[in-house]
Order: C-alpha cells, then sequence, then structure tokens
C-alpha cells in the first residue's frame, strides 16, 4: 500500500478545475508539496489563496512537460477538455487523448512512484439501469451510446491509459459520478442544474436519476486510489443514487424556493435540444442554451454502483442532500444567482452539514 507523507511532492494537472481544485485542497491538507499544472490562459480563481506552485502548461506538447516532474512522486492527472459545443472538434482528441498519454509519458520517464488519472462514469454502459439497476465498472459501454466529442475522447483515452497500464505505468483510475459542491466557477453540467434552479429557469421535470456526489467526497476518494488502489484498475467515486424529481425537491427544502413540480414527458429534452440546436447552432451560429448532448444526458438514467471504492478503498460519502445545499449556497454567495431570487431565499441546511 502506498503512503502520502507530508513534504511528497505531487503533480496535480487540471488543478484550477472543479474536482482538481478538490484534489488539490485534499493534499495541501495532507501536507504535500502541490505542483499545479494549468492551461495558459485558464482560470485560476479555485486556486487563490492556497500555496501551490503554478505552472502554465499546454499538455498536448510533450516538450512543455519536460523536467515537470522532477523530484515528484506522484502525479494526478485531472485535465481534460469538456464541452458540448466545439468549436474545434479536434481538440479534444488533442487534449483528452494525446495530454493524457503525454502526462503519462513524462510521469513514468521521470520516475513518479503512481500516477491517478481521473476517467468518467460516462465510459460505462448503462444496460441496467433501464430495469433501475446501476452501472459498475464492468458495464462495457455501447459505442453508438458515446454521443458528443467529450465521451467519445474520454472512452478512447481510457483504453489508452489502461494500454500503458497494461505495460508496466503504475496507473490507477477514478471515475467520478456527478460532482456537486462548493467552487463550481464554470458551472459544470451538474452544477448548471442547481443554478439554472436558483434562477429559476427549471419549470419541471422527466423521470430521469443520477448519482449526485460532494466535490470534496470526489477529492477523497481520489487520494484512496493513490493509496490503496490496485494497478490497473478502476473506481467508481459516487455519493447517492437519486431522481430528478428528489433532487429539485431537496433544492426547495434547503433553499425555501418554490418546488418545479410540473412533469414532462420523456421526450421533451430532445425536442428542446433540437430546436435550440437549429435555432441557435444551425441559424445563429452561438452555443445553443440546450445543446442535444445535455438533452441526451438530462432524459438517460444515470445511476451508479460504487461499491467497489467502498469496498477496497474505505470510500465513503455524504448525503445528496449536503452536496447539493453546499452548492446552491455557494453560488448565491458569489454573484450568480439573479437579485429577484436571492430575495426568496430561506436557506435550511441539512442537519449533518458542515460548514465549507
Amino acid at each position: 500500500m502506498t503512503q502520502l507523507d507530508r513534504g511528497d511532492r505531487v503533480v496535480v494537472t487540471g488543478a484550477a478545475g472543479f474536482i482538481g481544485s478538490a484534489v488539490t485542497r485534499a493534499l495541501l491538507g495532507r501536507g504535500a508539496d502541490v505542483v499545479a499544472l494549468l492551461e495558459p490562459g485558464a482560470t485560476r480563481s479555485n486556486l487563490d489563496g492556497l500555496d501551490v506552485e503554478c505552472r502554465d502548461v499546454d499538455v498536448t506538447i510533450a516538450k512543455h512537460l519536460e523536467g515537470v516532474f522532477d523530484g515528484a512522486r506522484f502525479c494526478f492527472h485531472l485535465a481534460a477538455k469538456f464541452g458540448f459545443w466545439p468549436k474545434d472538434p479536434a481538440s479534444f482528441y488533442a487534449v483528452n487523448v494525446n495530454g493524457s498519454r503525454n502526462v503519462i509519458g513524462a510521469a513514468v520517464q521521470a520516475g513518479v512512484e503512481r500516477i491517478v488519472y481521473t476517467s468518467t462514469v460516462a465510459t460505462l454502459g448503462l444496460w441496467k439501469t433501464k430495469a433501475g439497476q446501476p452501472s459498475n465498472e464492468d458495464d462495457v459501454a455501447d459505442l453508438s451510446h458515446l454521443h458528443g466529442n467529450y465521451k467519445q475522447t474520454k472512452y478512447v483515452a481510457e483504453h489508452e491509459v489502461l494500454r500503458l497500464a497494461a505495460q508496466g505505468a503504475p496507473l490507477v483510475l477514478v471515475l467520478p459520478t456527478m460532482p456537486h459542491g462548493p467552487f463550481d466557477h464554470r458551472p459544470t453540467p451538474s452544477g448548471r442544474v442547481v443554478l439554472d434552479y436558483l434562477n429559476g429557469r427549471i419549470p419541471g421535470f422527466v423521470e430521469t436519476a443520477m448519482n449526485v456526489a460532494h466535490v470534496d467526497d470526489l477529492a477523497t476518494g481520489h487520494l484512496l486510489a493513490l493509496e490503496k488502489g490496485s494497478q490497473g484498475r478502476s473506481y467508481i467515486c459516487g455519493g447517492e443514487n437519486i431522481s430528478m424529481a428528489r433532487l429539485l425537491s431537496i433544492l426547495s427544502e434547503v433553499t425555501g424556493l418554490p418546488p418545479a413540480e410540473r412533469r414532462f414527458p420523456s421526450a421533451f429534452p430532445m425536442i428542446a435540444g433540437r430546436l435550440s440546436q437549429f435555432i441557435e447552432g444551425d441559424l445563429l451560429r452561438r452555443e445553443p442554451r440546450i445543446s442535444l448532448e445535455a438533452a441526451r444526458m438530462a432524459s438517460t438514467t444515470m445511476t451508479f454502483n460504487d461499491s467497489r471504492a467502498r469496498g477496497e478503498l474505505g470510500y465513503r460519502s455524504r448525503p445528496a442532500a449536503m452536496a447539493l445545499y453546499e452548492s446552491a449556497r455557494w453560488f448565491a454567495d458569489h454573484g450568480y444567482v439573479n437579485t429577484e431570487r436571492v430575495a426568496q431565499l430561506h436557506w435550511n441546511p441539512p442537519e449533518e452539514c458542515q460548514p465549507f
């Protein structure tokens, strides 16, 4: 078993991102010496006030990684390109596939002891979810369901990472579910659901379900994978499987805002997505408010079983209500919610919730 010690030099790619910054904070909490690799020009506000060494590095260019891992004991590779409306589709492959190969190659060459690669549950099959059973690490994806540049390139990247692991690279893989919590600056698609509810843009829901996890629990899962994960093994790190109806009900309970109780037909997201794609994407040539890929996600049941991580790593997670409360509170406190809706907020934090 690997042990993370105080003073260990750890390289984190994508360190300013939502999950990446949570991993960075977790590492600093353990006394690690963190080297934060950032995409040139990327927003780094998630690292404000943190004692880290920041380096601007383009992971798609192998030469930029020379010397980065000198003296480093570990690496967390979280950098990835994500989006539903790509101006440059080829950049997804460059970052997610070639970038991952470059990072892992440089880390191995420098003698890094262990690399934690952040994949995604989007690479898994959802065969059993239609029957009410959550997916796990052994469910193989249906390639026809890998819609969009992100899913496709992350699937290829995971294949390449596993091939490197088979050749001896000291790798373990973490597959996060849907993260919620503070510091979601972008916001992510999961955070966008919370923010849209806060701003009164979600009038109702369709019958679907997802796995809600607190971003700090996902970060802890990454550290557990580093220390206890098996070579070349994948671990889903998640939280609580809940329906969209329950998610919106929780948000109403913790914010005091009116519930979104209207139930829409399951075809509604795809109809809205196609209209948005045609009007905003094809005619106006701008990013659609509702992309087709996002619409497919909104109508797909994405529940997961993370018992492998719980059994092998000792992974634990807090209730979905705590993650959603902290997400909503952070958005409201940082100016993401319109004035009219802010005036209606009456916070009711879950009993177990700890301050962030």
